[in-house]
């Protein structure tokens, strides 16, 4: 039921890091760490900068890793927080609450529209307070949690889909994604290389030792070398032609 109000703040998202801002996601305890587990991964599954998507928890960095009682009160600490992170109006705010209604996350969310920030509600309680303040409301319901009120369970699982659909539906617009492939993948252990020599294999129907010698030609960049092979160019004129299709790979491939 929520589809229609996901891909409208997919396409809020894509347009606001389009032009430069960033998706910061706000929340308490464990919607507060969802909101950071899906900010950290996005550098390295999309060689984002690591300002372009952020997350915020009441608290600050130690209710990441134990409870820290009363954050989620301050509805005037959700707008201090959000001073502090210099958010401006090219920003887009994701707010997220099982209840949407959490004082911290609705002083967030009413700073950011005060600045002119597209907000979103992230929530389980369709008829919420954060819902009717969003620019963009989406309110999953997934029903009683198996232990009454510990929402960390069936309401967590299901806001944690829903970041997921925010952010990468965002990350293929901008191009990070080639087919179902992560073509922007920063390779920075092992394991990473090893995934981006498959990629660009299959991407550019190549062995993967072609692979890797595109990969070594161009600084492990997948994506030129994904054009390197697949149209017999040095990584000079592929990384042009990239540039010039907006680092989208199947535009400069031809293919749209």
């Amino acid at each position: 039921r929520e589809l229609p109000r996901i891909a409208e703040a997919v396409d809020a998202i894509y347009e606001a890091l389009k032009a430069g801002g960033r998706l910061i996601y706000c929340g308490c305890g464990t919607s507060g760490r969802l909101g950071i587990l899906d900010a950290v991964e996005c550098p390295p599954t999309y060689s984002t900068e690591p300002d372009m998507v952020q997350g915020v928890i009441a608290g600050g960095e130690r209710a990441l890793f134990k409870a820290v009682e009363g954050a989620e009160d301050s509805f005037e600490g959700g707008a201090e927080d959000m001073r502090a992170l210099g958010l401006c109006r090219k920003d887009i705010l994701v707010g997220i609450a099982a209840s949407g209604r959490t004082p911290y996350v609705l002083g967030a969310m009413e700073y950011a529209k005060s600045l002119g920030c597209t907000t979103v509600a992230v929530t389980c309680n369709k008829g919420s307070d954060m819902n009717a303040a969003a620019d963009i409301d989406i309110g999953v319901e997934p029903g009683p949690e198996v232990i009454t009120g510990s929402t960390r369970m069936k309401s967590g699982t299901a806001q944690k889909m829903v970041l997921n659909m925010l952010s990468t539906g965002a990350m293929i617009r901008l191009g990070k994604v080639y087919g179902n492939l992560m073509v922007d993948v920063k390779p920075t252990n092992e394991k990473l290389v090893r995934r981006a020599i498959s990629i660009v294999a299959t991407a550019a129907k190549a062995t993967e030792d072609e692979a890797r010698a595109a990969l070594e030609q161009c600084g492990y960049s997948a994506k030129t070398a994904i054009v390197m092979l697949a149209k017999g160019l040095d990584a000079r004129e592929a990384a042009l032609r990239l540039e010039e299709n907006g680092g989208i790979v199947a535009a400069a491939l031809g293919e749209e």
